[in-house]
């Protein structure tokens, strides 16, 4: 039987104990595991780096709400990322990446893998036309995809870049993690790899860090495991078993999430403080269509732009009370941060630089109307300015 997505979520990867009959399967907190005689290995495992019981169980899950082959569990979303590129990277190849996604992506490639020889170019995916001129100007290796886009919310055609990096013989990845599986599944959409900060929606909780990759292909698989055991950047077992608690709620939390943040944006839609919201579930956003159709939800991200600029951005971020001031995203507890300064820090000068009048907003799953009281009466501290 094939069973939806909150079901899979709480089953799948999850069975009882056997041994106590526990509900939740146990962590298990152990470095290493007796053999039965040199070689022995019971159950496959040998030494947590290699496996664990708790991470293989968050795979397990992870690859059936993405509908993937398999998933890797690593101990942050940069980690997955990097491993990722290490299984399909040389010197001379080539990476195109959307103009608009989370600055320590751009970071890791721009300072870490080009001088390594690994060559970046960045182009609005949204723009198909501009993707394709920019995909096929030299060979492609991978062809990155962020959507919805941190922090200016682009939404990108996936099955469109998938045929057009396809066409081109290039690896198409998608990192999803502002939308998570229950909104946006991108390899059905023809994607070939989907990434993830597990931190963010998947743990739900902002209490664990974590990342994940996501894979179709049998031989990709490989290499992604064997990066994942030579180089080592697993997730703990702590780790893995809180985002298999947070992954049980994704459905009920995002669904929240994402009415919360369609109350707000529409709310603020038209303030005199507010120049433009970013936001796919306003008719007024040029993704809004394709979101629709791409998307279940819009999910619990939106940005902001502030008419009074960068000094009306600052003050509108550390105004509001209930959105508290901190980098990350996808928790329960609504966060306001300053891409700028924070989490964009890093891409200042260059194609991806964020403007300064931007404030990103995480929306929670607190109450809808203290949320939108809250943001009202910070923008009313900014437009009394």
């Amino acid at each position: 039987m094939t069973h939806s997505f909150e079901t899979r979520a709480i089953h799948d990867g999850q069975a009882f104990d056997p041994t106590t009959g526990a509900v939740v399967p146990p962590i298990y907190q152990t470095s290493t595991f007796v053999q039965d005689g040199i070689g022995g290995f019971r159950s496959g495992y040998e030494y947590g780096r290699s496996a664990n019981p708790t991470r293989d169980s968050l795979q397990t899950v992870l690859a059936s709400l993405e509908g993937g082959a398999r998933a890797f569990s690593f101990a942050s979303g940069l980690a997955a990322e990097d491993a990722l590129l290490r299984a399909v990277l040389t010197p001379g190849s080539r990476v195109v990446m959307g103009n608009d996604v989370y600055g320590g992506t751009h970071r890791l490639v721009n300072r870490v893998w080009k001088p390594w020889g690994v060559a970046l170019e960045t182009v609005d995916m949204s723009d198909l036309d501009a993707v394709r001129t920019v995909v096929g100007a030299s060979d492609t290796t991978v062809l990155w995809v962020e959507t919805p886009s941190n922090p200016l919310m682009k939404i990108s055609d996936i099955a469109a870049l998938a045929e057009i990096g396809h066409a081109a013989g290039a690896l198409v990845v998608v990192d999803n993690t502002f939308a998570s599986p229950y909104v946006q599944q991108p390899l059905a959409l023809g994607a070939d790899v989907v990434v993830h900060s597990t931190t963010k929606y998947l743990g739900g909780h902002s209490d664990t860090l974590g990342g994940a990759v996501v894979v179709q292909d049998a031989s990709l698989a490989d290499k992604v495991e064997f990066i994942q055991f030579g180089v080592g950047a697993v997730s703990a077992p702590m780790e893995a078993w809180l985002t298999i608690r947070g992954i049980k709620t994704l459905g009920v939390r995002v669904d929240r999430h994402s009415t919360n943040a369609q109350a707000v944006a529409e709310a603020i839609v038209g303030h005199p403080a507010v120049a433009q919201v970013f936001y796919p579930g306003l008719e007024g956003h040029p993704g809004h269509e394709l979101a629709s159709r791409q998307m279940k939800r819009f999910g619990g991200m939106l940005s902001v732009g502030l008419a009074g600029g960068a000094a009306a951005a600052r003050q509108f971020a550390e105004a509001t009370e209930l959105f508290q001031l901190a980098e990350s995203l996808g928790g329960v507890e609504s966060l306001i941060g300053y891409p700028t300064a924070m989490t964009h820090a890093s891409v200042i000068g260059t194609e991806l630089e964020v403007p300064d009048n931007i404030v990103r907003l995480s929306v929670g799953i607190e109450s809808e109307a203290d949320l939108v009281a809250d943001v009202l009466q910070a923008l009313g501290r900014v437009a009394a300015v």
